[in-house]
């Protein structure tokens, strides 16, 4: 391994463990949101560009890394900047940490994730390469997946980078406004588990069905083709 690779796979895992070793989990829970709201909305007021900047810094590495919290984050979006901005940069930190985590994989760490997760990507892989936008959308629509593996998986393939990148941006959407929209209303909130209801996995479930319709709809084809 070149020593550029190696310095940045040490860095990371520095990072990581310092990130479980300090419990820095502590502070990405409910309570702790719930309880430090008012702090942060105050030191917005006077200091706008400085919490935006800081809060897209810790999104982006969350998403990179592949650490715990990303819900919170999004609800911490949506307590302090609002649905609708609380979504645009929740949206664009999330999409440049999976992108990262995506291009790490793809240039660091390939052997190290097949080596953890082959048999439980071989299928996603397989959909990634020969469906492309159409299945990341769906990927990224239905929470089948963990968020994270979607990223290592994709990274395996030859999937474009562009493809990732924007597949990711546009299918995180729902999903991501739930949480933030949740946020801005972050009192009435008593857990994470009730802001996912059925109703709106039911939502994200027929989105992600709209997602695959062209690749349900060239198979077809392909049959018809073949009799």
């Amino acid at each position: 391994m070149k020593p550029q690779k190696i310095i940045l796979f040490a860095s990371a895992a520095i990072i990581i463990a310092l990130f479980f070793y300090f419990d820095l989990q502590r502070f990405l829970t409910l309570a702790a949101l719930k309880a430090n709201r008012q702090t942060l909305l105050d030191f917005y007021a006077g200091h706008k560009l400085i919490l935006v900047a800081g809060f897209m810094m810790i999104y982006i590495a969350q998403t990179a890394l592949s650490l715990p919290g990303a819900a919170i984050l999004s609800l911490a979006a949506g307590a302090i900047f609002g649905s609708i901005l609380g979504t645009v940069y929740a949206n664009i930190a999330a999409t440049i940490g999976a992108t990262l985590a995506f291009l790490v994989t793809r240039y660091l760490l390939r052997d190290v994730v097949l080596n953890k997760f082959g048999s439980k990507l071989e299928g996603m892989n397989r959909e990634l390469e020969e469906r492309g936008f159409s299945y990341l959308m769906f990927l990224r629509l239905v929470p089948l997946f963990p968020f994270f593996l979607i990223n290592l998986a994709a990274g395996l393939t030859r999937l474009p980078l562009r493809t990732f990148f924007f597949g990711t941006m546009i299918g995180i959407i729902p999903g991501g406004f739930v949480y933030v929209n949740a946020g801005a209303s972050l009192a009435t909130i008593e857990s994470l588990s009730g802001i996912a209801s059925p109703r709106v996995l039911g939502s994200f479930a027929l989105l992600g069905l709209f997602a695959l319709l062209p690749v349900l709809y060239n198979k077809l084809k392909a049959r018809k083709q073949m009799h």
